[in-house]
């Protein structure tokens, strides 16, 4: 399973590249109160939860398929399923390391991200 690193995606955001398409896959609720720049919801969260693809299927034609994919959920578990499912697509997709929790730490530079940078 692909994983990229919150500082790369700030990195990347940075610099301008608009080669990264970030698909935020939260409940609009949770997205509205706070999200990665750039970034686009789906909420498909719970559907995803459940094991169920329909949702998504529905939407792939929002995503563009010459970009790279990078999928975020609140911890990353259930983004890493929407990115199997894009990679078996054909996208080039990978998740988010740490979700949106892994983006506040590294955003609010806490303590606990500092020390799983040290230990990876």
């Amino acid at each position: 399973m692909s994983k990229i690193a919150p500082e790369e995606v700030d990195e990347r955001l940075e610099d301008g590249d608009r080669s990264l398409f970030i698909m935020d896959i939260r409940y609009k609720k949770q997205y509205d109160r706070g999200h990665i720049d750039r970034s686009r919801n789906f909420p498909i969260y719970g559907d995803i939860k459940k094991g169920d693809t329909a949702s998504l299927e529905k939407r792939l034609d929002r995503i563009p398929d010459e970009k790279e994919v990078v999928t975020v959920c609140n911890a990353g578990v259930t983004a890493r399923k929407v990115t199997e499912y894009l990679n078996e697509k054909g996208y080039d997709a990978k998740t988010l390391k740490g979700g949106m929790r892994g983006w506040s730490q590294y955003d609010n530079n806490t303590l606990l991200y500092r020390l799983k940078k040290l230990l990876s």
